[in-house]
């Protein structure tokens, strides 16, 4: 009887103990893995915090530090006479004058009471903010040698052509859909393709 059951004692130890190895290892394995878990979510967690990081600080970068406003925006000359200096202040050398009033220039920069501007031909300086309007303006296609373009009384190019405007014709922007925009000058009205107009941007929308 003794030798039988020796055996199964022995058999009963062993399985014990392989039990608890297996156990042992089992823990080993859960814990492991919830390491891993962990440690993958963490990775995650930051690499998501880092791109959510980095949107905002895309975001921030296109936003003007002292306006608030979009950076680059377009905006018109307030005045027939602005100066354009090489920096923001006054003891800056003045580059150039601008002598249009309404001409749409694009702000790509701002420092305290001053904006940089570039024009339709890449010229770029620095103009005092109160010689800058929000009204909206744009030349027509003043990157084209083209002889004109149509204006047309709806916004299709099937619709009626009311006039043709030359190249660097200046004209307001009362509205943009994306794709058209209606736009209004000395003698003209109508609705124009978005991308013929230097001053508003591809897709943008807006209703003054």
């Amino acid at each position: 009887m003794s030798m039988r059951t020796r055996p199964s004692r022995l058999f009963s130890q062993n399985a014990a103990a392989i039990r608890l190895v297996l156990g042992a290892v089992f823990v080993i394995l859960v814990l492991g893995g919830a390491f891993v878990g962990m440690s993958f979510f963490e990775g995650s967690a930051r690499a998501s915090s880092g791109g959510k990081s980095a949107a905002a600080n895309a975001a921030a970068m296109a936003t003007g530090s002292v306006s608030g406003l979009p950076i680059p925006r377009f905006v018109s000359l307030k005045s027939d006479r602005v100066n354009v200096r090489r920096g923001p202040a006054t003891d800056h050398e003045v580059e150039w004058i601008y002598t249009r009033e309404g001409l749409p220039v694009e702000i790509t920069a701002e420092w305290d009471n001053w904006r940089r501007v570039r024009d339709a031909d890449g010229a770029s300086g620095w103009v005092f903010h109160s010689l800058l309007s929000g009204r909206r303006t744009a030349q027509v296609a003043p990157w084209s040698k083209a002889p004109s373009f149509p204006l047309h009384a709806n916004p299709s190019d099937n619709a009626a052509v009311v006039a043709r405007l030359q190249p660097r014709v200046l004209a307001q922007v009362d509205t943009c859909d994306g794709q058209w925009c209606r736009i209004a000058g000395k003698g003209f009205e109508g609705w124009m393709e978005q991308d013929k107009l230097w001053g508003v941007y591809p897709g943008e929308q807006f209703d003054d």
